[in-house]
């Protein structure tokens, strides 16, 4: 029955997946209701939310503008379930905002496969990534999927080699600028934030330590799915898959070397994720394999979202 909602994509199951989102971004909003005395916090958590919904479809658009889904839903609903394993990301803004520039990244990369105007794209996707780097530090590791994209769609050109330090360039002045108006410093701020940390002890309960668990090992059964059917894929989604599944490494990476380590930091991992879930249900396969697979994991997310409240 879950499956049958979600086959196709129409404007009422968007609208569901954004009222669910609501509904559960309002809930872990409602435990501390401080924030609705500062106009300025309210404004804060209404564009955390808009930010959050914007990644979703930023992730169904490069699903189906590339092919990689059967027009269907399941994405968005994937991305929303994920989100529901670790709560605590709807109240990081930065991690958000980085994700969504991360995104816009991966959207211009992926569609390099057209082969036109790839120095346009590597441009765009180059400085998405170091923008959402100011938000987060460790995204600047996203940049080495711009160089294997470009290993893949338009090597033998030199120029595309040298376009992301352009980019480099442009956000470096744009960061010296903020920093000399707001008295900041940038040398504190690399200092601050070019930490890695490889300690995974970071964990205030055991239900965050089972909810990783948990992800862990959906992790797991979607990228097997996605490893061992990959060569039966269509060979002009190869590439595409390609991208997704290294920039879900990437995005791993964030996660381990992270210095201000939590769960949230596994939000770089959901579009990756969700697309290759999708690629998963819509296999074809018993519709029972279907449903249980998305019963357990709605079972899962609700089970972690709760339990962490």
């Amino acid at each position: 029955m879950i499956t049958s909602v979600f086959r196709k994509s129409t404007p009422i199951n968007l609208i569901l997946v954004v009222f669910l989102m609501l509904v559960f971004f309002l809930i872990y909003q409602f435990q501390d209701l401080s924030w609705t005395n500062s106009p300025f916090l309210i404004f804060k958590k209404v564009g955390l939310f808009f930010v959050l919904i914007a990644s979703i479809f930023i992730t169904d658009f490069i699903t189906k503008r590339n092919g990689l889904s059967k027009d269907s839903s399941y994405t968005i609903l994937f991305y929303f379930l994920f989100v529901l394993f670790f709560p605590s990301i709807l109240n990081n803004t930065n991690l958000v905002i980085a994700n969504f520039f991360v995104l816009l990244a991966i959207r211009r990369l992926i569609s390099m496969q057209s082969l036109k105007a790839s120095k346009e794209k590597i441009f765009d996707a180059s400085l998405w990534i170091f923008i959402a780097s100011l938000f987060h530090f460790w995204c600047i590791l996203f940049i080495s999927l711009v160089f294997v994209s470009i290993i893949i769609h338009a090597f033998r050109d030199y120029r595309n080699w040298i376009v992301p330090f352009i980019a480099f360039f442009i956000v470096g002045i744009i960061f010296a600028l903020y920093t000399t108006i707001f008295n900041e410093s940038a040398i504190d701020y690399v200092n601050l934030n070019a930490v890695a940390n490889l300690k995974m002890d970071y964990f205030v309960n055991n239900y965050q330590n089972l909810a990783l668990s948990i992800f862990t090992t959906v992790t797991l059964f979607f990228v097997g799915s996605m490893v061992v059917t990959f060569p039966h894929r269509p060979l002009i989604l190869h590439s595409s898959y390609k991208t997704i599944i290294i920039s879900l490494i990437i995005g791993v990476l964030i996660f381990v070397v992270s210095s201000n380590k939590s769960n949230d930091l596994l939000l770089f991992t959901f579009a990756p994720l969700s697309i290759m879930a999708t690629a998963h249900i819509e296999m074809k396969q018993e519709k029972l394999k279907q449903e249980i697979t998305l019963f357990v994991l709605i079972a899962c997310s609700l089970f972690a979202f709760f339990s962490q409240l």
